[in-house]
């Protein structure tokens, strides 16, 4: 079936709100090529379960689609146009499995040497839809917080090496009641201004009691998920012909019911849950990975205008993976130090990367520990402060 051929009974195994939104753009949707048009279906099928930011953003997208003249639509789609499929391809059942259908065309523009032309079109069309559809600034300037360094003593290395230049580095910070200050400053954003999905909680062990304005994600509570998923790998890894790519799409294929979210309470924490172990890589494992592959899809989907990462120990071995149990003389906290410090960084370019990016601010601690470092607006960069300060004062200062 080719696109033009699409009409709104093919959306009918779509869920309700996706299938509402993809009818009334059909027309729109029957002009563009194939070799893009499953890429789109692929992000208007997980609509139900998409967050406000993301929700908005697609439905920009298809408006900007819809208005479009006939001559800017040929131009914005050329390059797809130019690229040629297979008659496999050209018969997948593309609209109920688009995300299949953008797995098997990857394999085949590499196998027909068309990848670099796919790229050249993809980067074209994201250029061209940024200038059209600006992304909205948020209400309120962005906070990132992370928290690093739980359990770690005695490291004597320099930490926030690749943020320095970019803040002030606090070295006499009082570290009493310090988690304590940061959650309640996350807490007090999140009542002053209610926003969907808008202030995050993300803990890499066990979440501290916090505030329920805050939508939180934690490693500990997600252990049963996590175990759910590793017996499913264990389980089909041996199975003939089974390697990395098809396990992932194993895995990609799981729903929220096989993995204990069957209240749907929260649908769309739920599919965010469930996507942050079924497609990252890691996260099933390591304390670290998780946080930070949370951390980095809370940013690049929900948006939000808080987000405090707090980064625990990690395991030595990949001992839930072997299926053995994780204790404390397996974990490695200098080494979820490390990968914390490295993950502050990550997550100030993701933030960076977001609209409004000059007005936020960023401040990463090293946990019980008198060292912190800060950046926003109204801090000099590169500079280092020996005055005592809690870390109240110290986001007084960038917020």
């Amino acid at each position: 079936m080719q696109p033009r051929d699409l009409k709104p009974d093919h959306f009918k195994a779509y869920p309700p709100e996706a299938r509402k939104l993809a009818t009334s753009y059909v027309t729109a949707l029957q002009r563009l090529p194939l070799s893009f048009l499953p890429s789109l279906l692929r992000e208007v099928i997980d609509y139900d379960s998409k967050f406000p930011a993301e929700r908005k953003s697609l439905e920009k997208e298809l408006a900007n689609w819809s208005a479009l003249p006939e001559e800017k639509e040929k131009e914005w789609v050329r390059g797809f146009a130019q690229i040629t499929l297979s008659t496999q391809l050209e018969q997948f059942d593309w609209v109920n499995q688009p995300a299949q259908f953008v797995e098997q065309l990857s394999a085949y523009l590499w196998t027909t040497h068309q990848m670099d032309r796919f790229r050249k079109a993809a980067l074209d069309y994201g250029d061209r839809l940024q200038a059209a559809v600006p992304a909205e600034i948020p209400p309120i300037p962005r906070l990132g917080i992370a928290v690093i360094g739980q359990q770690t003593q005695g490291y004597d290395r320099p930490l926030f090496r690749k943020l320095r230049p970019q803040g002030a580095h606090f070295t006499r910070v009082k570290p009493e009641n310090g988690l304590r200050e940061l959650l309640d400053a996350a807490g007090e954003r999140a009542k002053a201004h209610p926003i969907p999905y808008g202030h995050w909680y993300i803990d890499g062990g066990e979440a501290a009691p916090r505030d329920l304005a805050l939508t939180t994600v934690s490693y500990q509570a997600l252990e049963p998920t996590r175990a759910a998923i590793l017996r499913k790998v264990r389980a089909e890894k041996d199975k003939p012909g089974m390697g990395p790519e098809a396990l992932r799409t194993v895995l990609a294929q799981m729903g929220p019911a096989e993995l204990g979210f069957a209240n749907g309470v929260d649908p769309v924490m739920e599919r965010f849950q469930l996507k942050l172990f079924t497609e990252g890589s890691g996260t099933q494992v390591f304390s670290t990975t998780f946080a930070q592959w949370a951390a980095r899809e809370a940013l690049r989907r929900a948006q939000p205008c808080t987000l405090l990462v707090r980064f625990a120990p990690r395991a030595k071995p990949m001992n839930d993976l072997l299926g053995a149990s994780q204790d404390q003389a397996t974990l490695d906290p200098v080494g979820a130090l490390i990968d914390g410090d490295f993950g502050a960084y990550y997550n100030w370019l993701n933030q960076q990367r977001l609209p409004g990016a000059d007005k936020g601010s960023f401040l990463v601690w090293y946990e019980d520990h008198n060292e912190a470092l800060a950046i926003g607006p109204g801090l000099p960069k590169g500079t280092e402060s020996t005055s005592a300060a809690s870390l109240k004062d110290v986001l007084s200062w960038i917020t």
